[in-house]
């Protein structure tokens, strides 16, 4: 039985701002604006709404960009919808955090929708292990026994994990929604969001906060995997067996350079700086955050001291620590993270796909999408768009992806909170 029903407004800030860098999106205006400039590579379509599901944003034409030849259809209509996961009977999962739900659609036209889980503290991170589904509650991690299409035998796996109603938060807890992965020999990975935007104290906080923490599979004690990761939403397993994380870096950065402006917070530089990281994760691996920002485009990028949080060095040294291998355009909000590997056609067959939710506070607003990068060489190249187009030169949106994960059919499922859909992105003859 659950213990403490969540305040629905509370929620649903909550939600919206988990990603760090997410708020709620404008009204749609009754006709679209026109598209922002086109990813290069990529077609304008119309997605394909069944009458049925045609309401806003739907209840106007929306166009996307998708590679060529490819298709993007409304696939289901899930109010709030975040991370996703596929079960071994080939069903799709759904986290509805400010619901307390997890949604499971069976597909089908249209797929058959019900809810899995209910009752819930916030469930965010899903995953598999064989026939067990792993779920990331706010204070929780749960495992469930999946058979025969329900979710039965709850075992709590780490408890008393902070979130807003821990006593000495007092409420305050900016990035409460927690995410989960499980690695080949059975450990569990989940994170810990950071209170707030340069809360360092969380560092020194039992249990640590900004953390990616793990568990043996045996059980026992769960403990600190990587620190300082202001907001590892995104977190995944790579087919090498090697952890990822993407993260939300921090907002309102002051300027490092030279002159009068050393310290000040200037929004021309806010708005590229620091870019948000995509980080293969090591025992002890520490990302920096508060004291250190990566500070270039692509991969790899270094990590240079924070002035407000760091002014002399002496809180970290920055140079120590190991270069973040991607990066995305500063407040572009990357959620869910999950890697491919076959499942697609080139050149798409083998990488991550991240769900990036857009800006909130950029004078030039970041256009949400879903980014592709490529598994190079052991590790992962640089940002592609794989399906762009929900933000319009003026600024305004009509959609907001949050995950992205590939489907048993070859297609590539895409949830967005925003307007509460979930898409089907399907490539030539999928």
């Amino acid at each position: 039985m659950r213990r403490w029903r969540r305040n629905a407004a509370l929620v649903t800030a909550a939600a919206l701002i988990a990603g760090g860098c997410s708020a709620p999106r404008t009204t749609p205006p009754e006709t679209p604006a026109p598209p922002a400039q086109e990813p290069a590579g990529l077609v304008s379509v119309t997605v394909q709404v069944d009458p049925a599901l045609a309401r806003a944003p739907f209840d106007v034409a929306r166009q996307a960009l998708v590679p060529p030849g490819w298709t993007m259809s409304l696939w289901a209509r899930v109010p709030k919808a975040r991370l996703a996961a596929w079960t071994p009977d080939g069903a799709l999962l759904v986290s509805v955090p400010a619901e307390g739900k997890v949604v499971k659609l069976t597909p089908g036209r249209p797929p058959r929708q019900e809810v899995l889980l209910a009752d819930l503290d916030a469930p965010h991170g899903l995953a598999f292990a064989d026939s067990t589904l792993y779920v990331a509650e706010s204070d929780q991690i749960d495992t469930y026994t999946y058979a025969d299409g329900a979710a039965t035998r709850r075992r709590v796996v780490a408890d008393a994990l902070p979130d807003d109603r821990s006593s000495e938060l007092g409420g305050a807890y900016a990035h409460a929604l927690k995410s989960v992965a499980v690695g080949a020999d059975g450990t569990v990975y989940f994170s810990i969001g950071s209170t707030g935007n340069i809360s360092a104290e969380d560092r020194f906080a039992t249990p640590e906060r900004a953390t990616i923490m793990r568990i043996s599979p045996q059980g026992g004690p769960y403990e600190v995997f990587a620190r300082g990761v202001r907001n590892g939403t995104g977190l995944a397993v790579a087919p090498d067996g090697s952890v990822w994380t993407a993260v939300n870096n921090r907002d309102n950065i002051a300027y490092p350079g030279p002159g009068p402006s050393y310290g000040q917070v200037i929004p021309d530089y806010v708005d590229d700086h620091p870019p948000e990281s995509l980080a293969r994760l090591s025992p002890g691996r520490d990302l920096g955050w508060p004291y250190c920002n990566p500070d270039g485009v692509g991969g790899p990028v270094p990590l240079v001291r924070d002035v407000q949080t760091n002014p002399d060095g002496s809180k970290l040294d920055c140079s120590t620590l190991t270069a973040i291998e991607q990066t995305l355009g500063a407040h572009a909000a990357p959620l869910g993270l999950s890697f491919v590997a076959g499942t697609l056609p080139t050149p798409y067959a083998q990488g991550a796909l991240v769900g990036v939710h857009g800006s909130w506070n950029r004078q030039s607003p970041r256009a949400p999408e879903v980014s592709f990068f490529p598994w190079q060489n052991g590790t992962l190249g640089n940002q592609q768009t794989l399906v762009g187009g929900f933000q319009a030169s003026d600024g305004s949106r009509w959609g907001r992806p949050v995950a992205a994960v590939a489907g048993p059919d070859g297609a590539v499922y895409v949830t967005d909170d925003s307007a509460g859909a979930v898409y089907r992105v399907a490539p030539p003859g999928r």
